[in-house]
């Protein structure tokens, strides 16, 4: 080893203590190496770190055991049933008026708003992330199946009903609703589809007369309700086969096809009414089908007269109001009490406003005082304390609506379709007068539509027997953020308004007719008046007269005795 040492600095190495530097002369040494140290210093040792690890396999077996839990539903008072559904609804309304009830619900939710406010302060990058996603609002919607009717002769899908429980299967009833021009081999049947395998239906309905409306039984879901185009009404139990279980007795049956068909939620769950065109409303009970249980006839004068009566067209009926609502094909809406036995006048009131038949009544699931009619050539809501007018309404369009529903999820949003194979999607939050979506889906007419409950899974029935199945996108089936509040806000705005506006027709009516009484009045007066002067002057002329003629006989009795 060469080091060069400078003349100024001299360099020693001790072991013991640290390096010293000094003044010297210019050295230079040449040290070799040592090879017997080389010997003992270098070595070469090979290690290994990662862990001895072996592989074991093992069987488990468990033992699967069906055990029933035994539920007893509490906190109601004493006089409250628990299983009657509409006395539990009626309370739990009941309750949330209470104002102790809503400030302890106030206090729950200020402090889950100060709590979110917390977050949005101590985060405000997720906060502006929030509000960009909440600006981004595009409604789409795609077609992702189709269900033909399999027949030859093609009808009408003139009615669709989801299962309540299993949400492939959905029953779809087949009529032709033009009158006396069914063709002759037409077949009677409806079917039940799975949506997962569109080549076939499922099951076949064979009724006595085509089915124009159908629907599954919430409480037993083996059993639908339908309504025929004969008037008569039958239930199905799908575990009995294709044929009705029972059908109505003609002579008890309606006069007319029929048009919409209710379950009641009773505790049995075997009571149902319908509604046809020839002005009746019938209760029935499945368990006895020979004649209905009551009778409503639809006759604006209480009378109940069938020459009189409305047709009813379509139904609604909410298990948490004592009331349901027909629309009839003179475009009301009659509002009628459903307990007919303990009441003297059923029909409640009247909802006036469309110029043509309410082919779909549906109350918003969210705030069932207001209620949704498609009828002619507009969509209206309605609230239950306005009997005048909507509250809002769509734009009049060039094609009549054929019928529409609310969104299971959304209160702000519902969907029509058209005569001419149009969908439209709404959102009043957005736009009152304009669909925000509109789907051209076929080329023929679209009669009949339903939204899937647990989502925005939407199928349409066409004019030839065709229903197609549409998944909407997310921001159509995903509750907003305040969009209840919102909603309801709205409502109760418009609704104000609109008694505003009824309380001033009201005045100006009345003030009408009492000018018009006061006119009436006045006229009579001045009649009287002018009649006593007319009087006056006759009377006068002939007292005038009177005098003339009294002065001329004076003058020729003084001008006789002149003679003499």
């Amino acid at each position: 080893v060469h080091v060069p040492i400078p003349f100024f600095l001299a360099f020693k190495m001790d072991i013991d203590h640290s390096c010293d530097f000094s003044e010297s002369a210019v050295e230079h040494e040449d040290i070799p190496p040592d090879p017997a140290l080389q010997e003992i210093c270098g070595s070469e040792v090979n290690t290994e770190l990662s862990k001895d690890m072996t592989e074991v396999s093992t069987m488990t077996s468990f033992e699967k055991v069906s055990q029933g839990i035994n539920h007893v539903e509490g906190g109601w008072a004493k006089m409250i049933n628990a299983d009657d559904t509409e006395v539990t609804a009626r309370y739990k309304k009941k309750y949330l008026k209470d104002e102790h009830c809503q400030h302890t619900i106030m206090e729950t939710v200020m402090e889950h708003c100060n709590q979110c406010k917390e977050a949005e302060d101590c985060f405000p990058d997720l906060k502006d992330e929030k509000v960009v996603q909440e600006m981004e609002y595009e409604p789409a919607s795609r077609i992702i199946s189709m269900l033909r009717d399999p027949n030859k002769v093609k009808r009408t899908a003139t009615s669709l009903s989801w299962h309540p429980l299993d949400y492939h299967k959905l029953a779809v009833a087949y009529s032709c609703l033009e009158f006396q021009r069914a063709p002759k081999n037409m077949s009677f049947d409806s079917y039940i589809w799975n949506i997962e395998i569109c080549n076939k239906p499922e099951m076949t309905l064979k009724p006595i007369s085509p089915l124009v409306c159908l629907e599954y039984n919430h409480k037993d879901t083996h059993i639908l309700i339908g309504g025929s185009y004969n008037g008569q009404i039958g239930y199905w139990d799908t575990r009995s086969g294709s044929q009705p279980v029972q059908m109505s007795a003609t002579e008890h049956s309606h006069k007319d096809p029929v048009y919409k068909v209710i379950w009641l939620q009773t505790k049995i769950g075997t009571e149902t009414f319908s509604a046809s065109t020839d002005g009746q409303v019938l209760f029935w009970d499945i368990r006895n089908m020979n004649e209905p249980t009551k009778r409503l006839v639809l006759d604006p004068s209480k009378k109940g007269n069938r020459e009189n009566a409305f047709g009813a067209v379509s139904m609604e009926f909410e298990n948490s109001m004592a009331k349901f609502l027909v629309g009839t094909e003179q475009g009301l809406v009659v509002s009628c009490n459903r307990k007919l036995e303990t009441t003297d006048d059923p029909i409640v009131c009247m909802y006036s406003g469309h110029h043509g038949p309410i082919y779909a009544l549906q109350r918003n699931p969210f705030f069932p005082k207001n209620f949704l009619t498609v009828a002619d050539w507009t969509a209206r809501i309605w609230s239950e304390d306005i009997k005048e007018s909507s509250i809002i309404s769509s734009k009049y369009h060039m094609t009549y609506l054929l019928d529409g529903c609310w969104s299971p999820v959304r209160p702000s949003v519902f969907f029509t379709v058209k005569m001419d194979g149009t969908l439209d999607v709404w959102d009043i939050l957005f736009k009152e007068k304009d669909p925000i979506l509109s789907l051209k889906v076929c080329d023929e007419a679209l009669y009949s539509i339903r939204v899937r409950d647990k989502d925005s899974m939407v199928c349409c029935g066409s004019q030839l027997g065709t229903v197609r199945l549409l998944k909407m996108s997310p921001d159509l089936c995903t509750l907003q953020k305040n969009e209840k509040a919102l909603v309801s806000e709205m409502f109760e705005r418009e609704t104000k308004r609109e008694k505003i506006l009824e309380g001033q027709y009201r005045e100006r009516h009345q003030m009408k007719h009492s000018t018009s009484v006061e006119d009436e009045g006045g006229k009579d007066d001045m009649e009287e008046l002018l009649a006593c002067t007319e009087s006056e002057f006759f009377e006068t002329v002939e007292a005038e007269k009177k005098k003339i003629e009294d002065k001329e006989k004076e003058r020729r009795s003084g001008m006789f005795c002149f003679q003499g």
